[in-house]
């Protein structure tokens, strides 16, 4: 098949480079440039260093409207300032890894429809679509964890904690990104304000329509943890249905969704560090469930999942260039 030509606005920050990364092992997809102004000319293995013998293309400071798919790898309220200032033809899809247009009621997506790309719920929309909003790291964690409940009416209220590694705070220095505050220690931050409130609350709505009118609260309390990469998410609410029904409701749910993983055993980090799965464990004592979520914050939880929405949009098999291996050890 003649290959997707790719785009990527942002390249050498932290998604950037895993989306290069995966881009240039992808058998149906070829990277026509990679934009960076404050790294126009150089070659693209001098930021990312693990690049080298891998590819001999160059940053640049220009945009080409001779591709496929545009990939917007900036920080959030880049992507509207970028597509504002950028005559980007209709015809070039865009996938957009920043908040920008992820909430429907948005009226800045009233020029270009975003759907949503979380792949377990949103699938055929996503085949179909011009424009894809890809979801946030510990919106996507928690919603793989608290959707087959909130179809099925289980939902109630929801106390979640969540740990994320220092590549979630992107790559521009910060007081809380330096080696020295992060090693051997842990922080929680934006409590019960974190902007992917909203994201989890639209999918949790969306899966719940027709079963109840008002969902209820989401508790959220994100934690910085003192390693590089990955997300894992505890939600705790009270359920009355026995464990065995529940592992079950899981399982059909995301039957045929080839990422998202119901694990019977105790699950850990390391199980989906490099991979775009994510895993999800359920445990009980008495009327109280527990649900925990893993993923990679950085490929199921921006870049990977990214690839995964141009497979679906292209019609290329899913799970094409993201058969990765896990750093379990």
């Amino acid at each position: 098949m003649k290959k997707i030509k790719t785009g990527i606005i942002g390249g050498a920050g932290y998604t950037g480079g895993e989306l290069i990364r995966l881009l240039i092992n992808h058998p149906h997809a070829e990277i026509a440039f990679v934009n960076s102004r404050s790294n126009a000319g150089k070659y693209l293995y001098a930021v990312h260093k693990d690049l080298v013998g891998e590819t001999d293309l160059h940053f640049t400071g220009d945009v080409s409207n001779n591709i496929d798919v545009l990939f917007l790898c900036v920080g959030h309220g880049e992507a509207k300032k970028f597509l504002a200032e950028h005559d980007i033809d209709e015809k070039i899809r865009i996938i957009d890894l920043s908040q920008d247009f992820r909430l429907h009621q948005d009226p800045d997506n009233r020029h270009r429809r975003f759907i949503y790309g979380l792949p377990e719920i949103n699938r055929e929309q996503i085949r179909s679509a011009h424009n894809i909003a890809n979801p946030g790291c510990f919106a996507t964690a928690i919603q793989l964890g608290l959707l087959p409940l909130a179809k099925a009416a289980l939902l109630t209220e929801t106390y979640t904690t969540g740990i994320t590694g220092s590549t979630g705070a992107g790559q521009a220095l910060s007081e809380t990104s330096h080696f020295s505050w992060r090693e051997n220690n842990i922080q929680a931050y934006k409590t019960l304000h974190h902007q992917h409130l909203s994201e989890i609350g639209q999918s949790l709505n969306q899966a719940a329509a027709g079963n109840r009118s008002t969902l209820p609260p989401v508790n959220f309390v994100p934690w910085r943890g003192d390693f590089t990469r990955g997300i894992f998410a505890s939600s705790t609410l009270t359920c009355e249905q026995p464990l065995k029904e529940l592992v079950e409701l899981y399982k059909a749910f995301y039957a045929g969704h080839p990422f998202t993983k119901v694990c019977e055993e105790p699950i850990f980090l390391k199980m989906v560090v490099n991979t775009n799965k994510c895993v999800i464990q359920l445990e009980k004592s008495g009327s109280k469930l527990v649900v925990h979520s893993a993923i990679d914050n950085l490929l199921k939880g921006a870049s990977g999942q990214a690839l995964q929405n141009m497979n679906l949009m292209f019609g290329i098999e899913e799970t094409t260039g993201l058969k990765l291996k896990a750093n379990a050890f």
